[in-house]
């Protein structure tokens, strides 16, 4: 028998539990991880940022926050009934149906959520990207294709717990992917691609297992969490989730109005992100921390300066300052540096004092 399908082609086990229950923590609700919370909120305002790399022990809040950034995404636009998030107006990036609707003038609209999608470590890879309708070929022997958790992704967020853990096949997979923003299916006689461009979010516990350098490298931003250090904050924590799990709809209402006041930030800092200019000492300064990094290729300064002007969108400036690059600095290099078995520093100490070198505060 096939499998039981929810909402946007997804099994039961692709939808978290709050999500089931229709609840999601809220995200103005998570106590401190304040880099973590900025890093998903730059990757809400600018998706070209790249993927988010949360690395910390468990019960940290990692799942939490990534799935409270569900409730706080503005609504975006789909073409009709399309399963790949087809978005209007943009012929070229139709889908083969959408674009023959497109033309016949016959493609509505419709405002659907921003998905954010979980992909279990045991997926298969047809689960993943997509295969025959086995249903259709056996009733009417018709070959269909069934989209995978990559087309439901599509405009959205793919998320990855423990993704250290994910198997290489998979890995494989993803870099394609996320390479080219095609995903591209040749099995049992059908030949489909299909966009497949989305923020991919991987968290995980380092003790548990390090990622492909390939992998790594694809994420735009890495951050670290930890439990908290103090009483009050561990007990606020602990006094928060209580709250929610007893009843989740009262203590969501309590944070209604901050979630919407973030929601409208993001929605400004969107808005206003492409006419924020970057000065060319920005740019400067930015190349000149990777090369005294040592950082391969332009994949840093790419991230360094996309986050700089989300950051500058969501804070509501005009232009990229010096500031904005100095915050989200050791976020957007510490995955890319290579190791060094005579330096014991971390890599977040590293970006940080090679930062003061390039450009002393």
């Amino acid at each position: 028998m096939p499998k039981m399908k929810c909402q946007a082609g997804l099994t039961p086990a692709d939808v978290s539990s709050e999500t089931r229950m229709g609840q999601n923590y809220p995200f103005s609700a998570i106590v401190g991880q304040d880099e973590m919370k900025r890093a998903l909120l730059l990757a809400a305002v600018d998706p070209a940022i790249g993927g988010i790399l949360v690395f910390g022990d468990r019960g940290t809040g990692k799942s939490t926050a990534v799935r409270a950034l569900a409730g706080l995404l503005p609504p975006m636009q789909v073409a009709g009934d399309c399963r790949y998030n087809c978005e209007p107006g943009d012929e070229r990036r139709l889908c083969a149906r959408c674009l023959e609707q497109s033309r016949a003038g016959r493609l509505k609209h419709r405002q659907v959520a921003v998905p954010v999608i979980d992909l279990p470590l045991g997926a298969t890879e047809d689960r993943v990207a997509g295969a025959l309708d086995l249903e259709k070929a056996l009733v009417s022997g018709e070959k269909a294709f069934e989209p995978g958790l990559l087309a439901s992704a599509h405009r959205g967020f793919l998320y990855i717990d423990e993704v250290n853990l994910l198997e290489d096949h998979l890995v494989d997979l993803l870099l394609d992917v996320a390479a080219s923003g095609v995903n591209i299916i040749e099995r049992e006689g059908l030949s489909i691609r299909h966009a497949a461009r989305f923020v991919l979010i991987g968290s995980g516990n380092p003790e548990e297992g390090e990622l492909r350098p390939q992998l790594l490298d694809r994420f735009g931003l890495s951050v670290e969490v930890a439990s908290p250090k103090d009483i009050p904050s561990r007990v606020e924590v602990v006094k928060r989730r209580d709250a929610f799990d007893r009843d989740p709809e009262a203590f969501t209402a309590l944070w209604k109005r901050k979630d919407a006041a973030l929601r409208t930030r993001i929605g400004k800092a969107r808005a206003r992100r492409d006419a924020i200019e970057t000065p060319d000492r920005i740019l400067e300064l930015a190349s000149g921390l990777c090369l005294a990094l040592g950082v391969d290729g332009l994949r840093g300064e790419l991230t360094l300066m996309r986050a700089a002007r989300a950051l500058a969108a969501l804070e509501g400036e005009r232009e990229v300052t010096e500031a904005n690059l100095r915050s989200i600095a050791v976020s957007a290099l510490r995955h890319r540096l290579r190791r060094d078995p005579l330096d014991e520093t971390g890599s977040g100490m590293r970006v940080e004092r090679a930062l003061a070198e390039v450009a002393p505060p």
